[in-house]
Protein backbone atom coordinates (compact mmCIF):
# COMPACT_ATOMS: atom_id res chain seq x y z
CA UNK A 1 0.00 0.00 0.00
CA UNK A 2 1.43 3.38 -1.03
CA UNK A 3 1.79 6.37 1.29
CA UNK A 4 -0.89 8.30 -0.62
CA UNK A 5 -3.26 5.36 -0.38
CA UNK A 6 -2.69 5.06 3.38
CA UNK A 7 -3.65 8.71 3.77
CA UNK A 8 -7.03 8.13 2.08
CA UNK A 9 -8.21 5.12 4.08
CA UNK A 10 -9.05 4.28 7.66
CA UNK A 11 -9.20 1.20 9.86
CA UNK A 12 -12.71 0.18 10.87
CA UNK A 13 -14.12 -1.85 13.75
CA UNK A 14 -15.93 -5.18 13.48
CA UNK A 15 -19.26 -3.46 14.14
CA UNK A 16 -18.71 -0.81 11.48
CA UNK A 17 -17.52 -3.44 9.02
CA UNK A 18 -20.71 -5.46 9.52
CA UNK A 19 -23.13 -2.55 9.37
CA UNK A 20 -21.53 -0.94 6.30
CA UNK A 21 -21.42 -4.28 4.46
CA UNK A 22 -24.94 -5.51 5.22
CA UNK A 23 -28.46 -4.42 6.15
CA UNK A 24 -29.34 -5.03 9.81
CA UNK A 25 -32.03 -7.53 8.78
CA UNK A 26 -29.69 -9.62 6.60
CA UNK A 27 -29.16 -13.20 7.81
CA UNK A 28 -25.50 -14.16 8.06
CA UNK A 29 -23.34 -17.01 9.26
CA UNK A 30 -20.71 -16.44 11.93
CA UNK A 31 -18.23 -19.27 12.29
CA UNK A 32 -15.71 -19.65 15.10
CA UNK A 33 -13.03 -22.34 15.06
CA UNK A 34 -10.44 -23.62 17.49
CA UNK A 35 -8.08 -25.63 15.31
CA UNK A 36 -6.11 -26.98 18.25
CA UNK A 37 -9.21 -28.55 19.78
CA UNK A 38 -10.82 -29.40 16.46
CA UNK A 39 -13.93 -27.47 17.52
CA UNK A 40 -16.14 -25.42 15.20
CA UNK A 41 -19.28 -23.46 16.13
CA UNK A 42 -21.57 -21.77 13.62
CA UNK A 43 -24.30 -19.26 14.44
CA UNK A 44 -26.82 -17.92 11.91
CA UNK A 45 -28.55 -14.68 12.85
CA UNK A 46 -29.07 -11.12 11.61
CA UNK A 47 -26.32 -8.61 10.93
CA UNK A 48 -27.90 -6.30 13.51
CA UNK A 49 -27.71 -9.00 16.18
CA UNK A 50 -24.09 -9.81 15.34
CA UNK A 51 -23.15 -6.13 15.63
CA UNK A 52 -24.74 -5.72 19.08
CA UNK A 53 -22.43 -5.51 22.13
CA UNK A 54 -23.56 -8.82 23.74
CA UNK A 55 -22.76 -10.82 20.61
CA UNK A 56 -19.48 -8.96 20.11
CA UNK A 57 -18.57 -9.59 23.76
CA UNK A 58 -19.22 -13.32 23.28
CA UNK A 59 -17.02 -13.37 20.18
CA UNK A 60 -14.28 -11.47 22.01
CA UNK A 61 -14.38 -13.93 24.91
CA UNK A 62 -14.17 -16.94 22.59
CA UNK A 63 -11.35 -15.28 20.65
CA UNK A 64 -9.15 -13.93 23.46
CA UNK A 65 -9.90 -16.38 26.28
CA UNK A 66 -10.52 -19.62 24.39
CA UNK A 67 -8.35 -19.08 21.27
CA UNK A 68 -11.13 -19.33 18.66
CA UNK A 69 -10.64 -17.69 15.26
CA UNK A 70 -13.60 -15.55 14.18
CA UNK A 71 -15.09 -15.59 10.65
CA UNK A 72 -18.19 -14.16 8.98
CA UNK A 73 -20.05 -15.18 5.82
CA UNK A 74 -19.85 -12.61 3.04
CA UNK A 75 -23.20 -13.35 1.38
CA UNK A 76 -26.66 -13.32 2.94
CA UNK A 77 -28.59 -16.48 3.75
CA UNK A 78 -32.26 -17.31 3.26
CA UNK A 79 -34.55 -16.61 6.19
CA UNK A 80 -35.12 -20.31 6.89
CA UNK A 81 -31.45 -21.32 6.44
CA UNK A 82 -29.93 -23.48 9.17
CA UNK A 83 -26.76 -24.35 7.27
CA UNK A 84 -24.29 -22.53 5.02
CA UNK A 85 -24.56 -24.26 1.65
CA UNK A 86 -24.91 -22.86 -1.85
CA UNK A 87 -28.62 -23.64 -1.70
CA UNK A 88 -28.88 -21.47 1.44
CA UNK A 89 -27.46 -18.35 -0.21
CA UNK A 90 -30.06 -15.61 -0.66
CA UNK A 91 -28.04 -12.75 -2.19
CA UNK A 92 -24.50 -12.25 -3.42
CA UNK A 93 -23.25 -9.17 -1.60
CA UNK A 94 -19.48 -9.37 -2.07
CA UNK A 95 -16.65 -10.57 -4.25
CA UNK A 96 -13.42 -11.42 -2.48
CA UNK A 97 -9.91 -12.78 -2.76
CA UNK A 98 -7.79 -14.51 -0.13
CA UNK A 99 -4.14 -13.60 -0.72
CA UNK A 100 -1.92 -15.99 1.22
CA UNK A 101 1.43 -15.39 -0.48
CA UNK A 102 3.23 -12.39 -2.04
CA UNK A 103 0.59 -10.18 -0.45
CA UNK A 104 2.03 -6.71 -1.13
CA UNK A 105 2.78 -7.58 -4.76
CA UNK A 106 -0.74 -8.95 -5.29
CA UNK A 107 -2.28 -5.81 -3.76
CA UNK A 108 -0.18 -3.67 -6.08
CA UNK A 109 -1.38 -5.64 -9.11
CA UNK A 110 -5.00 -5.16 -8.04
CA UNK A 111 -4.55 -1.45 -7.41
CA UNK A 112 -2.88 -0.87 -10.79
CA UNK A 113 -5.34 -2.94 -12.83
CA UNK A 114 -8.18 -1.48 -14.88
CA UNK A 115 -9.91 -4.88 -14.97
CA UNK A 116 -11.45 -4.47 -11.50
CA UNK A 117 -12.91 -1.41 -9.76
CA UNK A 118 -11.41 0.06 -6.58
CA UNK A 119 -11.76 -2.41 -3.72
CA UNK A 120 -14.00 -1.58 -0.77
CA UNK A 121 -11.93 -3.25 1.94
CA UNK A 122 -8.51 -4.73 2.50
CA UNK A 123 -8.33 -7.05 5.51
CA UNK A 124 -4.85 -7.67 6.88
CA UNK A 125 -5.18 -11.17 8.35
CA UNK A 126 -1.52 -11.82 9.26
CA UNK A 127 1.86 -10.42 8.19
CA UNK A 128 1.76 -9.88 4.40
CA UNK A 129 -1.48 -11.88 4.06
CA UNK A 130 -4.69 -10.16 3.03
CA UNK A 131 -8.32 -10.59 2.08
CA UNK A 132 -9.68 -8.14 -0.49
CA UNK A 133 -13.41 -7.39 -0.69
CA UNK A 134 -15.69 -5.65 -3.19
CA UNK A 135 -19.35 -4.84 -2.45
CA UNK A 136 -21.62 -5.91 -5.33
CA UNK A 137 -25.27 -6.28 -6.31
CA UNK A 138 -27.28 -7.76 -9.19
CA UNK A 139 -24.92 -10.73 -9.35
CA UNK A 140 -25.64 -14.46 -9.46
CA UNK A 141 -23.68 -17.14 -7.64
CA UNK A 142 -22.31 -18.40 -10.93
CA UNK A 143 -21.12 -14.94 -11.95
CA UNK A 144 -19.53 -14.33 -8.55
CA UNK A 145 -17.63 -17.60 -8.43
CA UNK A 146 -16.44 -17.27 -12.03
CA UNK A 147 -15.17 -13.75 -11.38
CA UNK A 148 -13.44 -14.82 -8.17
CA UNK A 149 -11.66 -17.65 -9.99
CA UNK A 150 -10.64 -15.19 -12.70
CA UNK A 151 -9.23 -12.77 -10.11
CA UNK A 152 -7.21 -15.58 -8.53
CA UNK A 153 -5.71 -16.43 -11.93
CA UNK A 154 -5.00 -12.79 -12.76
CA UNK A 155 -3.69 -11.40 -9.48
CA UNK A 156 -2.65 -14.43 -7.43
CA UNK A 157 -4.65 -15.78 -4.51
CA UNK A 158 -6.00 -18.89 -2.85
CA UNK A 159 -8.05 -20.89 -5.40
CA UNK A 160 -9.84 -22.65 -2.51
CA UNK A 161 -11.46 -19.35 -1.47
CA UNK A 162 -13.68 -18.75 -4.49
CA UNK A 163 -16.98 -20.36 -3.50
CA UNK A 164 -19.99 -18.22 -2.55
CA UNK A 165 -20.33 -19.81 0.91
CA UNK A 166 -16.86 -18.72 2.00
CA UNK A 167 -16.34 -17.12 5.41
CA UNK A 168 -13.65 -14.44 5.86
CA UNK A 169 -11.97 -13.21 9.01
CA UNK A 170 -13.83 -10.59 10.99
CA UNK A 171 -11.65 -7.55 11.72
CA UNK A 172 -10.80 -6.55 15.25
CA UNK A 173 -10.12 -10.08 16.49
CA UNK A 174 -6.88 -11.97 17.03
CA UNK A 175 -5.64 -14.41 14.42
CA UNK A 176 -5.02 -17.48 16.58
CA UNK A 177 -3.50 -19.57 13.80
CA UNK A 178 0.08 -18.57 14.58
CA UNK A 179 2.17 -18.37 17.74
CA UNK A 180 2.79 -14.64 17.35
CA UNK A 181 -0.26 -12.53 18.25
CA UNK A 182 -1.76 -10.66 15.28
CA UNK A 183 -4.95 -8.58 15.37
CA UNK A 184 -6.90 -8.63 12.12
CA UNK A 185 -7.48 -5.13 10.71
CA UNK A 186 -9.80 -3.89 7.97
CA UNK A 187 -9.06 -0.81 5.90
CA UNK A 188 -11.93 0.84 4.07
CA UNK A 189 -11.17 2.29 0.62
CA UNK A 190 -14.54 3.01 -1.03
CA UNK A 191 -18.29 3.20 -0.40
CA UNK A 192 -19.38 2.22 -3.91
CA UNK A 193 -21.41 -0.90 -4.72
CA UNK A 194 -20.48 -2.50 -8.05
CA UNK A 195 -22.33 -4.30 -10.85
CA UNK A 196 -21.06 -7.32 -12.81
CA UNK A 197 -20.06 -5.10 -15.75
CA UNK A 198 -17.62 -3.22 -13.51
CA UNK A 199 -15.41 -6.35 -13.52
CA UNK A 200 -13.84 -6.83 -16.94
CA UNK A 201 -11.93 -10.04 -16.36
CA UNK A 202 -12.25 -12.95 -18.74
CA UNK A 203 -14.13 -15.76 -17.01
CA UNK A 204 -14.23 -19.44 -17.85
CA UNK A 205 -15.77 -22.54 -16.36
CA UNK A 206 -13.42 -24.23 -13.87
CA UNK A 207 -14.70 -27.15 -11.86
CA UNK A 208 -14.83 -26.55 -8.11
CA UNK A 209 -18.06 -28.42 -7.41
CA UNK A 210 -17.81 -31.55 -5.30
CA UNK A 211 -20.85 -33.12 -6.96
CA UNK A 212 -20.28 -35.72 -9.72
CA UNK A 213 -20.88 -34.88 -13.36
CA UNK A 214 -23.25 -37.83 -13.71
CA UNK A 215 -24.49 -40.84 -11.81
CA UNK A 216 -24.71 -44.38 -13.12
CA UNK A 217 -27.42 -46.97 -12.39
CA UNK A 218 -26.49 -49.95 -10.28
CA UNK A 219 -26.82 -53.47 -11.70
CA UNK A 220 -29.86 -54.11 -9.49
CA UNK A 221 -31.81 -51.02 -10.50
CA UNK A 222 -32.44 -48.74 -13.44
CA UNK A 223 -32.52 -45.71 -11.12
CA UNK A 224 -29.32 -43.75 -10.39
CA UNK A 225 -27.82 -44.59 -7.02
CA UNK A 226 -27.57 -41.60 -4.72
CA UNK A 227 -23.91 -41.22 -3.86
CA UNK A 228 -22.81 -40.20 -0.38
CA UNK A 229 -21.02 -36.89 0.13
CA UNK A 230 -17.82 -38.85 0.85
CA UNK A 231 -18.10 -40.48 -2.57
CA UNK A 232 -18.62 -37.04 -4.10
CA UNK A 233 -15.45 -35.84 -2.34
CA UNK A 234 -13.57 -38.94 -3.48
CA UNK A 235 -14.63 -38.45 -7.11
CA UNK A 236 -13.74 -34.77 -6.96
CA UNK A 237 -10.27 -35.52 -5.54
CA UNK A 238 -9.55 -38.03 -8.32
CA UNK A 239 -10.69 -35.62 -11.04
CA UNK A 240 -8.68 -32.75 -9.59
CA UNK A 241 -5.56 -34.91 -9.25
CA UNK A 242 -5.98 -36.17 -12.80
CA UNK A 243 -6.01 -32.65 -14.21
CA UNK A 244 -2.87 -31.74 -12.25
CA UNK A 245 -4.23 -29.59 -9.40
CA UNK A 246 -1.92 -29.12 -6.42
CA UNK A 247 -2.87 -31.76 -3.80
CA UNK A 248 -2.59 -29.19 -1.01
CA UNK A 249 -5.11 -26.96 -2.81
CA UNK A 250 -7.48 -29.91 -3.22
CA UNK A 251 -7.17 -30.64 0.51
CA UNK A 252 -8.01 -27.02 1.37
CA UNK A 253 -11.07 -27.04 -0.89
CA UNK A 254 -12.49 -30.26 0.54
CA UNK A 255 -11.74 -29.23 4.14
CA UNK A 256 -13.53 -25.92 3.69
CA UNK A 257 -16.52 -27.59 2.01
CA UNK A 258 -16.85 -30.14 4.84
CA UNK A 259 -16.07 -27.76 7.72
CA UNK A 260 -19.62 -27.90 9.07
CA UNK A 261 -20.11 -31.67 9.18
CA UNK A 262 -16.72 -33.19 9.96
CA UNK A 263 -15.12 -33.12 13.41
CA UNK A 264 -11.68 -32.69 11.84
CA UNK A 265 -12.23 -31.56 8.23
CA UNK A 266 -8.51 -31.07 7.58
CA UNK A 267 -7.71 -34.66 8.57
CA UNK A 268 -10.67 -35.97 6.56
CA UNK A 269 -9.65 -33.98 3.46
CA UNK A 270 -6.02 -35.07 3.67
CA UNK A 271 -7.02 -38.71 4.08
CA UNK A 272 -9.37 -38.45 1.10
CA UNK A 273 -6.70 -36.96 -1.17
CA UNK A 274 -3.95 -39.33 -0.02
CA UNK A 275 -6.15 -42.36 -0.67
CA UNK A 276 -7.21 -40.95 -4.03
CA UNK A 277 -3.54 -40.52 -4.95
CA UNK A 278 -2.76 -44.06 -3.86
CA UNK A 279 -5.71 -45.45 -5.80
CA UNK A 280 -4.69 -43.51 -8.90
CA UNK A 281 -1.16 -44.91 -8.65
CA UNK A 282 -2.55 -48.40 -8.13
CA UNK A 283 -4.74 -48.05 -11.19
CA UNK A 284 -1.79 -46.88 -13.28
CA UNK A 285 0.49 -49.71 -12.10
CA UNK A 286 -1.95 -52.58 -11.56
CA UNK A 287 -4.54 -54.49 -13.58
CA UNK A 288 -7.62 -53.42 -11.65
CA UNK A 289 -9.06 -51.07 -9.03
CA UNK A 290 -10.28 -52.81 -5.89
CA UNK A 291 -12.40 -51.68 -2.94
CA UNK A 292 -14.96 -48.89 -2.80
CA UNK A 293 -14.41 -45.20 -2.03
CA UNK A 294 -17.00 -45.19 0.74
CA UNK A 295 -15.26 -48.04 2.54
CA UNK A 296 -11.94 -46.28 2.29
CA UNK A 297 -12.69 -42.70 3.27
CA UNK A 298 -15.86 -42.39 5.36
CA UNK A 299 -14.76 -41.33 8.87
Amino acid sequence: MTASEKDSVKNISATEYILTSFQRSDHLAVLIRNSGRGETIQRITTAGKIAEPPFQDWLRHKNEKESFDIYIGMNTLKLEARTRTKEDIETICHLYMDIDHDGPAALARIQQSNLVPPRNYTINTSPEKFQVVWRVHNMSQGQAESLQRAMVRKFGGDPAATDSTRVLRLPGFLNQKYEAEFRVQAVKHADLVYNPQDFRLRTELIETDFRPHRQFPTLASTQPRQLSQSEHDWAYAKRALARGDDPEEIIRRIADYRADDKHDPQFYARLTVEKAKARTTQRENGPRDVGTPAQDIEI
